[in-house]
């Protein structure tokens, strides 16, 4: 008989599905990419909360001893799994072991549970090998750990090869207030060649001053906030640009100030290597060329780009460009690329002086 598998952290889905194993899932979380069903859901579910909201509710609801997930128990009884995956390492991110066990003690069968609590990148692999393990497929967890190693093998070799020195990082788990980053991540930095001061390895994140951070003074800056992609980051990331002593930091002179997606780096599941390949593109990109694949899930806030009429060069923003302070006048022929300023400009008003001759 098949085992019955239900995943309560996201982690936990994407490395079984990373490993082949998907075919034992029956339920997951509502931030699952998996078309199994949902059994865990979130009172936060389709909100248009800005960060600051949300680090509002999260706070008030952790003083009234209040959850922000809950399990749909009926089809949790319907399922009848077998085994739980459940974590322990952050109540704000997903639902806590002590919650769902509320849910799964009224079961008719009892499960087994079993919590997985990673504080660093072993931490991870390890849990790989744990939930293997309990899928009677061990060798499963060990063929893609293998193969995982290679890659960041691969990278350690380049960077030892060409002596590339290490580049002072910071990346960001939260926007307003801004929090340093935590747990495995300071781990993923070491290995794509660098090292962030203001990160707390295998410890919680925790609200980090600005005026410590322009002091620290960044080489490369990467803004993930937790839960959010590129274009939500995009979205707040005026929030930083306006904070006084912005445009002095080193990573923003260096056109180093990067978005990137949050689950490459805040969820613990395998694919945090390719988290790892991602910010070695960003710290040493003479080493390491993008890929195409992490096309979508990483965007430099500033590019250097060339005027196709006038050929002057100029800085392009992601988010919040100057463009954006000027009447949106469409089309400008985009296959041209974009324009300087001042082309710009002119050009804006040549359409504006067409439209009204009309």
């Amino acid at each position: 008989m098949t085992l019955k598998v239900c995943s309560f952290l996201p982690a936990a889905t994407s490395m079984i599905y990373h490993m082949g194993l998907q075919d034992f899932l029956c339920g997951v979380t509502f931030e699952c990419h998996s078309d199994k069903p949902k059994v865990v859901r979130s009172y936060l579910e389709g909100n248009t909360y800005s960060s600051e909201e949300i680090e509002k509710i999260v706070s008030e609801s952790k003083q009234m001893g209040k959850g922000l997930y809950y399990v749909d128990e009926e089809l949790l009884q319907e399922i009848a799994p077998d085994i739980i995956f459940t974590q322990d390492v952050c109540d704000v991110c997903q639902i806590g072991t002590s919650f769902a066990e509320r849910a799964i003690f009224k079961l008719k069968k009892q499960p087994l549970v079993i919590p997985l609590t990673p504080r660093t990148l072993n931490d991870v692999y390890d849990n790989a090998i744990t939930i293997a393990k309990a899928l009677g497929k061990e060798e499963a967890a060990y063929h893609l750990l293998a193969s995982l190693k290679k890659r960041t093998d691969s990278i350690t070799d380049t960077l030892r090869k060409n002596n590339a020195p290490l580049k002072r990082v910071m990346v960001m788990e939260w926007i307003e207030p801004i929090y340093n980053c935590g747990h495995w991540i300071p781990y993923q930095i070491a290995q794509a060649g660098g090292v962030d001061m203001l990160s707390n390895p295998g410890g919680y994140s925790v609200i980090t001053p600005w005026d410590k951070i322009v002091r620290y003074n960044p080489e490369v800056l990467v803004v993930a906030p937790c839960g959010f992609n590129v274009n939500r980051a995009a979205q707040e990331i005026d929030k930083l640009t306006q904070l006084e002593g912005w445009n002095e930091l080193a990573a923003v002179k260096n056109n180093a100030v990067f978005l990137a997606d949050a689950d490459l780096f805040t969820c613990p599941s395998t694919h945090l290597v390719d988290g790892i390949e991602l910010l070695a593109f960003m710290f040493h990109g003479n080493l390491f060329p993008a890929k195409e694949e992490f096309r979508d899930k990483c965007k430099q806030l500033y590019t250097e780009k060339k005027c196709p009429k006038c050929t002057t060069a100029f800085t392009c923003a992601s988010g919040n460009c100057w463009c954006g302070e000027l009447p949106q006048i469409m089309p400008m022929n985009p296959e041209a690329g974009c324009l300087c300023p001042e082309c710009l400009k002119v050009a804006i008003d040549d359409k504006i002086k067409a439209y009204q001759a009309k």
